[in-house]
């Protein structure tokens, strides 16, 4: 399984970027997968999350609803995430994840995950 993100950068506060992670070798439709992020000193933090195994169920974390959007697009084997209205809390190195296992419980916490990139650096100022 491999897992590349892309699209990381810098952006000005209130502004929008996308990341995208390019999927090979994992089943989109046998488990879950999410986006998570870590900042310097900081744990690594579930953002959001998509039950793909499952009934399709999306997570947020409360600090990123209504500004963040996670979705996948099969034919491309790409995740995504939206960013909008950014804020400098948001600066973190960001990582794509998945794992086999349909999450039913605590879909952004970190543990469960299997399979990790290699994270993409966004930085809002």
């Amino acid at each position: 399984v491999q897992l590349v993100e892309s699209g990381g950068g810098s952006v000005q506060a209130g502004g929008s970027t996308t990341l995208s992670c390019l999927v090979s070798g994992f089943t989109y439709s046998g488990g879950c997968m999410g986006w998570f992020r870590q900042a310097p000193g900081k744990e690594r933090e579930g953002v959001a999350a998509i039950d793909s195994g499952g009934n399709g169920t999306i997570n947020y974390a409360d600090s990123v609803t209504g500004r963040f959007t996670i979705a996948y697009e099969n034919a491309k084997r790409t995740l995504y995430l939206e960013m909008n209205i950014l804020k400098p809390e948001d600066t973190a190195m960001y990582y794509c994840a998945a794992t086999p296992i349909v999450l039913t419980v605590s879909p952004l916490k970190a543990r469960p995950y299997k399979y990790w990139g290699q994270g993409t650096q966004v930085t809002v100022s």
